[in-house]
């Protein structure tokens, strides 16, 4: 008989939505996410819960897109990032799959005075290569920035004999930490979301990169909001209309607020806001959604989209008068401040709302971020479908065969729930088993969960486990 082995992840669950620092936490809201339109759980009468929902077939494919803000006050957060990231690779690594086959790829914010559909920029900014901005920018082109990479962006796959083909010399961490020091000498309107469109959207200077059927996890790091602009007119020299030739210009046209600032007239003034959001009826600034249907559409399942931002926090957010060479003008101000500043990303967060629970936001605030790029590589990690069982489930019985567990396990597709059956000695039917392996799973008990097939699941089939945890 013909045999598969598929393995799925299995996660603590959530306890609190606004702890966004706990790594079991951050696993437990990818989980319940993995499969959004699997059937429904019956209600357990019991202490079983939901503790993962996974594809049945695993994908290694992993095209990782950074998306680094080059403007003036980037240098010490890009050196924060690098110096961080180890953290990030030991994620991905953990469970015992090791690193998926990976296409590792940096751009910067800088787009210049272009907007979104329209061939010709607007005039150019204040002084390139000291924050002015000019034509096209970098075009969301691939960067190594001197890296010792064959080609535009890094390559790391995984060989059926074990071993590696990588297109780069030196180590993952040395190498990208070379790729994401850009410098901070880019455009100060800075257009992450037009970037990273014009990255993906079949920009032949990134040829290669994007692999149809890999799950795309785009990761942002700025200290400034998303300024994408609709309308080259934005960077225009009509102050009477726009007011100074600033950044709050994106602010001020591309956000609103329930709460002092529902017109840009609103936005103008000082004072506090509440409610914000991005604007779904500027003419200046794109509406977010065009890029979150963007994403999607490059996929043929939704759930292969993982967005991610390290920003200011989207709260709270105001206006205040602030000098600009003499000149009193209206500015948004930092959401956080002391050794790390940087302004709200409302719009940024706009996005990431479009993505529930196949997002996450941790601050840029902060100068170590090793916990918030340990919390996307895990979920990077699950998606792809790591082994390790990150939690302790209750009433471990080391009895035979295997290690016996209270949990409930279910493969779904579309409403479809079709029960799985522990295994036995012979394991002679489609069957999942809990195997100890402290190896490869080092953390809580050491354990992994194995699901052993006899014939291959639906394409479209999600594994879902529900147990009794401590």
């Amino acid at each position: 008989m013909t045999r598969f082995a598929g393995v799925v992840t299995v996660a603590w669950p959530l306890q609190s939505s606004a702890d966004m620092t706990t790594r079991t936490t951050i696993l437990t809201i990818l989980m319940a996410s993995a499969c959004g339109g699997g059937g429904q759980s019956p209600p357990d009468a019991d202490r079983h819960q939901t503790v993962v929902e996974l594809p049945a077939t695993q994908n290694r494919d992993v095209d990782l897109l950074f998306m680094i803000d080059n403007s003036g006050s980037m240098a010490d957060k890009q050196a924060n990032l690098v110096a961080s990231f180890p953290s990030f690779i030991n994620a991905l690594q953990q469970g015992g799959a090791g690193l998926p086959n990976l296409h590792l790829g940096v751009i910067s914010s800088d787009m210049g005075t272009s907007a979104r559909g329209n061939p010709n920029p607007a005039p150019p900014v204040g002084t390139v290569g000291n924050g002015g901005c000019a034509g096209l920018g970098d075009g969301g082109k691939l960067t190594v920035n001197g890296a010792p990479i064959t080609g535009s962006f890094l390559s790391d796959i995984g060989l059926p004999d074990g071993t590696r083909a990588r297109n780069y010399t030196g180590t993952l961490a040395a190498v990208f930490g070379q790729m994401a020091q850009l410098g901070a000498t880019g455009c100060g309107f800075e257009q992450p979301l037009h970037a990273i469109r014009a990255a993906l959207d079949s920009n032949p200077a990134n040829a290669g990169f994007l692999r149809p059927e890999a799950v795309l996890a785009v990761v942002m790091l700025t200290d400034e909001d998303d300024c994408s602009a609709a309308d080259p007119a934005l960077f225009g020299a009509d102050e009477t209309t726009l007011g100074p030739l600033q950044s709050f210009r994106c602010t001020r046209f591309g956000v609103t607020c329930a709460t002092g600032g529902a017109s840009p007239d609103e936005m103008n003034i000082a004072g506090p806001k509440a409610q914000c959001a991005a604007s779904v009826s500027s003419t200046l600034l794109d509406g977010v959604s065009d890029y979150r249907d963007f994403l999607v559409g490059l996929k043929p399942d939704p759930k292969q989209v993982i967005v991610s931002a390290f920003m200011g926090t989207p709260e709270p957010v105001a206006v205040e008068p602030r000098d600009t060479n003499g000149v009193t003008q209206p500015a948004l101000a930092h959401s956080c401040t002391g050794a790390v500043v940087a302004d709200p990303g409302v719009r940024i967060q706009s996005l990431l709302d479009l993505f529930p629970q196949r997002s996450l936001a941790p601050t840029i605030c902060q100068q170590d971020l090793s916990g918030g790029l340990a919390d996307i590589g895990d979920l990077i990690a699950s998606t792809t479908g790591s082994p390790c069982v990150p939690t302790p489930l209750a009433d471990i019985d080391p009895g035979m065969p295997g290690i016996q567990v209270d949990c409930i396990v279910e493969d779904l597709v579309g409403g479809a729930v079709t029960p799985i059956a522990p295994c036995d000695a012979a394991e002679t039917a489609t069957c999942w088993k809990v195997q100890a392996d402290p190896a490869s799973c080092p953390s809580a008990q050491n354990l992994k969960l194995v699901v052993v097939r006899s014939s291959p699941p639906e394409p479209t089939a999600v594994t879902r486990m529900r147990c009794v945890v401590q």
